[in-house]
């Protein structure tokens, strides 16, 4: 291993470096990637515009990645040098009152330990995240596929929180790569007929070729007549919001049918309001959930769906671009001509 190493560092919101930096060494119980694959993701994002409550900086960037072990600590015993890995950035305790409950995706010490620095020539994985969330890489899951498993059981963790298996009409609203993992996930859960409603043409294509049954580009204003067009005045059975606006929360709830089920999956900031019509949520048991992060047993799913390629992660990465030209893969995300950014740090464009 070189003593040195390229690492993308965010020294405070909306100023970053490639900084040289020493590559770290593996302390007992920890490995060393080499990381083959960084995918840009939303958090990245967010976390550049504004900075992180959870992340202190100067600090590096990146969580979504996969790579071949380069260097293994004492006490290591299941990676070797040279497997290769997909891991997730974050770990539950498995003690507190809310992994005892069964609700490890809310542990406070898992996202309060997470993995950052992905987008790097290397990457160290505490032994936590050794020793409960790395795994052998199967031979033919690509690099990219192991780099989208912490979205992916997110995603899972989303999904598992709704009955979509008995949804005959599902509503997505959003054309980004959770809306299209989102879609892919209801599909294998049974959802039957599913609109996708974005605002980028090139998107929704994609959405459709995942299976999407239709796909809108559609404004507030107009989505609920598209919505009873597509269900025969029904209305959805299960509404997926993926946007993560204050109106796509308002509007989420109107497309509902009596007894359906919204999900909230994409963030507001804390201390947001947000309101519903009343007489829907009594009367009519529309149900209103979140769901945030993900639990042990998602990723072991979302492991599972990549392994049997059941949920296609090549659609979403519609760009690729070395390390030495991150700045690039920060702007095609930022400016959302690009779903994901493949980040590689040895990358032939």
């Amino acid at each position: 291993m070189p003593r040195t190493m390229l690492s993308v560092q965010l020294l405070r919101p909306g100023h970053i470096e490639l900084r040289e930096v020493d590559v770290p060494e593996p302390r007992e119980g920890e490995v060393v990637l080499r990381v083959e694959s960084a995918l840009t993701c939303g958090t990245d994002l967010k976390t550049f515009r504004r900075g992180h409550p959870r992340i202190p900086l100067p600090a590096p960037l990146g969580h979504e990645a996969s790579g071949v072990v380069a260097a293994v600590g004492a006490g290591v015993t299941a990676f070797r040098e040279g497997d290769p890995v997909a891991c997730v950035p974050t770990v539950p305790c498995g003690s507190c009152r809310l992994c005892r409950r069964g609700r490890e995706n809310l542990c406070a010490d898992a996202v309060g330990r997470m993995n950052f620095g992905a987008f790097a020539e290397f990457l160290r994985l505490p032994a936590h995240i050794v020793s409960g969330g790395a795994f052998p890489r199967p031979p033919d899951m690509t690099a990219d596929d192991a780099a989208a498993l912490e979205p992916l059981s997110c995603v899972v963790h989303g999904a598992r929180r709704m009955t979509l298996s008995k949804a005959e009409h599902v509503v997505i609203l959003g054309d980004g790569p959770i809306a299209l993992l989102f879609l892919q996930v209801a599909r294998r859960h049974g959802a039957e007929r599913i609109l996708m409603a974005g605002r980028h043409a090139a998107r929704l294509a994609v959405a459709r070729d995942l299976g999407a049954a239709a796909t809108v580009e559609a404004d507030d204003a107009t989505l609920r007549d598209v919505v009873s067009e597509f269900t025969a005045a029904a209305m959805a059975d299960a509404v997926v919001e993926c946007v993560g606006t204050a109106q796509a929360w308002r509007t989420a709830p109107t497309l509902a049918a009596p007894a359906g089920e919204v999900m909230l999956f994409g963030g507001r900031a804390g201390g947001e309001m947000a309101t519903f019509d009343a007489y829907r949520i009594h009367y009519e048991e529309v149900d209103i959930k979140g769901a945030f992060h993900y639990a042990p047993a998602d990723v072991r799913e979302a492991l599972r769906l990549l392994t049997r390629q059941e949920v296609k992660i090549a659609p979403l990465i519609t760009h690729r671009r070395p390390l030495a030209r991150f700045r690039e893969a920060l702007d095609l995300a930022l400016e959302r001509l690009a779903l994901k950014v493949a980040v590689e740090p040895e990358a032939v464009t």
